[in-house]
């Protein structure tokens, strides 16, 4: 483990925090938010880097750019990308300085070490999905303010534990789904909430498909991963390195294809789609009442996640929203009506009639949240504590509504949702399928 000489042990902090509290002294996260916000205002926000793989690495250096941002300590399960990152940080700010000789970031293998930190005002969570609810909530807990990367989380009890965490510490939660703070999507939305394409009735989103794999056999846990605690919550399953990551590689992870880990597409790319969906659809604070699903699924192999797919869900509002892999729906979001559709996807809109893209709306329309930089908006909300453009609740319902379908694939056949009370109605079966155990200790 790398860590400063001068860093207090986590359980030393927190015998520390409490006789401080008891004296009368007052923690960073014992003022109310806003009086943060104001203290922030003042300095650079302090950031730790939980996760520092394929996507972690990517997001550590689109933070590093911001001149109001200090990251100070950096956190992975594996010994080799967590030097890297660190080398990273350091060289950055060495460069700055016009010197190689930086050594302002600290290490450390155990995520709970870094959020005992009283000098970090917030973190980003980059880890493989079954890794996203207990950092976050504890980071909430810990009065960090929070990135995390999409899906929120693995299961649906564990969107609505950490939503209500972070409701409750007050802290900021701004979500991975960086299409909200990309303009055609939000201008696609607009056009369809104030009525441009006539009545909404269809949404079509599709997006790929991950390959399936052959059988594994067991490995020898490389030198550079702590397996364990990179297992955490999901059951023990013999070393394989096709089911976790490349070593000294950051292409992309076999975990994304395995379901003790993910849910495979529908919640890789779903997560983004859907929720541009919900954005165009106004149901970003609910979800279906009817989903039916059918997917092709492995036999055997490393990679058990779901294959060729097709979802059809049922909104109250009348909407029906199909969810499909690219050789059904191409790529991206198409929004019909009964007067027009409009079509968007990364770096593309499209629109019939095309007139409707010359579009520039009335004072008194719809205008949805505005956000051209999605971690600028994130430090934005850090320092004024107002809502980002991707909050927690939002980011639960879309990513509720993967789950969803992935569970509607399982049973292929159709199912009725509760959205308020989160529960399948009069279906034991499926009920069973939202949570998942978890392995001991790691429990919410």
């Amino acid at each position: 483990m790398y860590k400063s000489n001068t860093m207090l042990t986590r359980r030393q902090f927190l015998g520390r925090a409490a006789v401080t509290a008891a004296g009368g002294l007052f923690l960073p996260w014992m003022f109310p938010p806003m009086v943060r916000g104001q203290q922030r205002a003042l300095n650079k926000i302090t950031i730790g880097c939980i996760g520092v793989g394929r996507m972690g690495r990517g997001d550590l250096r689109e933070i590093l750019e911001f001149d109001d941002v200090q990251v100070v300590a950096v956190c992975d399960v594996d010994s080799w990308r967590l030097e890297n990152a660190k080398q990273l940080v350091e060289s950055h700010y060495g460069a700055r300085r016009k010197s190689d000789i930086y050594r302002g970031c600290d290490a450390y293998n155990d995520y709970r070490d870094l959020l005992a930190r009283p000098d970090i005002d917030a973190v980003q969570i980059c880890t493989p999905d079954h890794w996203h609810a207990l950092p976050a909530v504890e980071a909430a807990r810990a009065g960090k303010d929070i990135f995390l990367q999409k899906p929120l989380t693995l299961t649906i009890p564990e969107g609505r534990k950490l939503s209500d965490t972070v409701r409750q510490y007050g802290r900021i939660l701004q979500v991975g789904s960086q299409q909200r703070s990309d303009s055609r999507f939000r201008f696609a939305a607009e056009l369809v909430r104030n009525g441009y394409i006539g009545d909404l009735h269809t949404v079509e989103v599709g997006f790929g498909k991950d390959p399936f794999t052959g059988p594994g056999a067991p490995e020898p846990v490389p030198a550079e991963l702590n397996y364990e605690m990179w297992l955490g919550q999901a059951p023990y399953y013999p070393y394989i390195e096709k089911r976790v990551h490349p070593q000294r590689s950051y292409s992309r992870p076999g975990w994304l294809r395995t379901t003790d880990y993910c849910c495979g597409m529908i919640t890789g790319w779903g997560s983004h789609h859907i929720d541009s969906a919900h954005w165009g659809m106004d149901t970003e604070y609910t979800g279906p009442v009817r989903i039916h699903g059918q997917a092709e699924f492995s036999e055997s192999g490393v990679w058990d996640v779901h294959g060729a797919f097709r979802i059809e869900y049922i909104y109250t509002n009348g909407v029906t929203l199909i969810c499909a892999d690219n050789e059904k729906n191409r790529q991206g979001v198409l929004f019909k009506g009964t007067e027009g559709w409009v079509y968007v996807r990364r770096g593309y809109i499209d629109a019939n009639p095309t007139s409707l893209l010359d579009t520039t709306l009335p004072p008194d329309a719809i205008h949805l949240y505005r956000s051209n930089d999605h971690k600028q908006n994130f430090l934005e909300s850090i320092r004024s504590r107002r809502r980002p453009v991707a909050p927690v609740e939002i980011g639960h319902r879309s990513g509720s509504a993967c789950v969803l379908g992935y569970i509607a694939m399982e049973l292929g056949r159709e199912l009725r949702w509760d959205p308020r009370a989160e529960q399948f109605v009069n279906d034991d079966q499926a009920n069973r399928m939202v949570e998942r155990p978890n392995r001991s200790p790691w429990h919410l």
